[in-house]
């Protein structure tokens, strides 16, 4: 089997689907450890790839003005049982332009794989990007996953990202997110992770609202079984007149599992303003009971729940 066609039969937990990699019309980039396997850049899309021993420097650019109206897909994988996979990403949408990415990050047999990403980021003027990654780790729990992003949202730009994890084991995951939000720039970080056994999760994401009128939310769904153990910061920071921002943080626990919830909000000008909530709880109970009374078992209806609220 080809090493592009071994990764890919691994992508169907992230809904990667294959036929991108023959579509002429849609941009795709295919990186297996070090190695760049597939690529194709699309009009307005600018991709350089550069291998080396020790990871992959990746830049992506999107032209001034132009709108790129299919996803542009990033597929990340590691398939040997032991190894380290480092990916550092330089992103440039220039201005009045917008994209929307998917990336998948595949970890399948994962026992002592560590995967970093460093990801620098800026969304120019006008423009808008959309990134949406999802991972899959195995059933092994032995990746340890950093992703790491610094972003920049200029002048009426909008920023938009979600982070999923939420089939298989997470392993040890470390994420990283902090956003400047320039005047009347929009930013949303999602992130929604479902941790078991032993699983160590620690999420970290900040908004700095520094220009007039900048809007931010971030928006943490968590659930816990087992072991599991999960600790999410928030942090929004208003600087100028007219910001709005708002963390909001639900975290899930059943078994032996532990959650913690540190959302900060700092507000530096009298016109700012920024909001928070945070809720640790285990399952509700009516809910619980009122799916068993429609036919469900326990675990059935435990499982619903827990996906209604990573959805």
């Amino acid at each position: 089997m080809k090493e592009i066609d071994e990764l890919i039969s691994y992508t169907g937990k992230t809904g990667f689907e294959p036929s991108v990699l023959s579509d002429s019309e849609t941009a795709h980039l295919v990186i297996k450890a070090h190695r760049v396997l597939s690529y194709r850049e699309t009009e307005g899309v600018k991709m350089e790839a550069r291998e080396s021993p020790d990871g992959v420097e990746l830049l992506l650019s999107i032209k001034e003005g132009w709108k790129i109206k299919k996803p542009i897909h990033l597929c990340f994988g590691l398939l040997h049982r032991r190894g380290t996979q480092r990916i550092k990403l330089k992103a440039l949408l220039e201005k009045g332009s917008s994209a929307k990415f998917i990336a998948h990050c595949i970890f399948p047999n994962a026992e002592e794989v560590t995967h970093i990403m460093d990801a620098d980021i800026r969304v120019g003027q006008d423009a808008m990007m959309m990134y949406s990654e999802t991972h899959y780790h195995g059933v092994s729990s032995g990746a340890v996953v950093k992703p790491k992003a610094v972003v920049k949202a200029e002048r009426n730009s909008r920023y938009y990202t979600e982070f999923n994890l939420r089939d298989g084991l997470v392993g040890d995951l470390e994420l990283d997110y902090q956003v400047l939000a320039e005047e009347e720039s929009i930013v949303e970080l999602t992130a929604k992770v479902f941790g078991h056994k032993r699983d160590q999760i620690k999420i970290k994401e900040g908004i700095t609202l520094k220009g007039m009128n900048a809007r931010g939310l971030i928006k943490t769904r968590v659930a816990l079984e087992g072991n599991a153990q999960a600790e999410v910061i928030g942090i929004t920071e208003g600087m100028a007149e007219g910001a709005r921002g708002h963390v909001d943080c639900m975290e899930v626990v059943k078994d032996n599992a532990t959650a913690r919830a540190i959302p900060v909000v700092r507000v530096t000008h009298p016109k700012a303003k920024v909001t928070h909530e945070a809720a640790i709880g285990s399952i509700d109970r009516k809910q619980l009971e009122t799916l068993m009374a429609h036919g469900l078992s326990p675990e059935e209806a435990v499982d619903t729940i827990v996906k209604g609220i990573l959805r």
